[in-house]
Parts: structure tokens; sequence; C-alpha cells
């Protein structure tokens, strides 16, 4: 049985405030009957601030009077209504089994070859491995790479389906992020060395002359026709 939040603290609570015997409240505090007759004894030495348990919902009225009543009962503690999983330690590696270690250069062959999207961190925390693992696995200098063969990191236990499907989704949205971008149409932009360019006269192309004169003269004639 998991001992309640702040043991000491309760302890004090239930010594205050019901008729429990030093070895029900040591009992379901985790403690030593000892240390809850000193604290009876107002012996103890700290200074201890009571926590009321039925407050924290780790007791219920019923259980403490039906323990009341009964000496050799002992205090069970009120399920939680919602189970709160276990928070992980982050930043420490994965700890693979010995028996599974030498499966690792053959999860990370599979890796490499079928989701090349991953980085060597990734694969790092999925297998549990070092970079400079990786790296001679991928270069194919690894010491024993004649005798590795790629095997589904998942089915070999070093990791689970979901962690797997979680790393390639992240990796594919990197890479995604990272493609050119495109108009409606789907099409790339043009680089802009293909841009449509001005109209620029051409310095080798013939260039036309006019006699200001002969214009003027051309005008006059068609002028005295009309």
């Amino acid at each position: 049985m998991s001992k309640p939040l702040m043991p000491k603290a309760t302890a004090m609570w239930l010594l205050n405030f019901t008729t429990l015997t030093f070895d029900q409240i040591a009992e379901f505090c985790a403690l030593h009957p000892l240390e809850i007759k000193a604290m009876a004894d107002d012996m103890h030495p700290e200074k201890i601030v009571p926590l009321d348990p039925v407050m924290m919902g780790q007791l219920t009225r019923e259980e403490i009077a039906a323990a009341e009543a009964d000496s050799r009962k002992r205090l069970v503690m009120t399920k939680p209504s919602v189970e709160v999983a276990p928070a992980k330690a982050k930043g420490r590696p994965r700890y693979t089994p010995v028996s599974r270690r030498q499966d690792r250069p053959d999860a990370i062959a599979w890796l490499v070859r079928n989701h090349p999207e991953l980085t060597d961190v990734e694969i790092g925390k999925l297998v549990g491995t070092t970079k400079a693992t990786i790296q001679q696995i991928r270069t194919r200098s690894h010491w024993n790479i004649a005798n590795i063969k790629p095997v589904d990191p998942v089915t070999l236990g070093l990791t689970s389906q979901l962690e797997l499907d979680l790393a390639v989704e992240k990796a594919s949205g990197r890479k995604s992020k990272g493609a050119p971008a495109a108009d409606a149409k789907g099409a790339t932009l043009r680089p802009a060395s293909e841009a449509v360019k001005p109209d620029v006269p051409d310095e080798d192309a013939p260039q036309l002359k006019y006699d200001p004169a002969s214009v003027f003269a051309s005008f006059q004639r068609a002028r005295d026709k009309t």
C-alpha cells in the first residue's frame, strides 16, 4: 500500500482527531510506532502541522469510524477517482536490457534504411544508442557490419509502435516544411533568371534613320492632293 501524502502531517491529524491506535496510524502512514508515540508525547524533533486525510481524499469518515471500532482493522486508503500516470523522467537515456543490446545494430540499420528522415538523435532516443554507432552503420564502417541485418525495432522490443509513429510523423512534418513554395495550381515559382525580361533594343540590329525634310515633303504632297 502506498503511503499518504505528507505521512507525518497525516499521522498528527489522526492522533489529534481520532482514537486510532499507534499501530493503526503507523501502518497507514508507513511510519514506526515509536515515532507515532513520540509525536503523541510531543517529543518529536520536528514541528508538524496536521493534515486532514479526509479533506485530501485519502480516507473516508466511514473508514476511520470502522477502524476506531475495531483495533485489529487496518486503514485502507481511498482509491482515487482518476488514475494519474506517473510522470516520465526527462533527459535520461533509454535503458536497454543486456539481452537486447546486441539487437540494436539491426534496429538502427532498419531505421536508417526505412526512415531516412529520422535524425541520429531521434534514432538514438528510439533504440537507446549513441550517435557514433549510428554513423558507423550509416557509413558501413561498423566492425560487425557483415552480420548486421535490418530488423524492425518494434519487433525486437526496443521501442513501441506508438513512439516510432510519433517520431516518424514529427520528422516527416519537419521535412515537408522545408519543401519549396508552390502556387495555387501546384507549380513551383519560376526563378528570377527565367522571369520575363522587358523588351530591350538589340545593339546589333540595323537602326532605321528618318530624314525630317523628306518626311515633311511627303506630308505636304499628300495635303496638296486633297
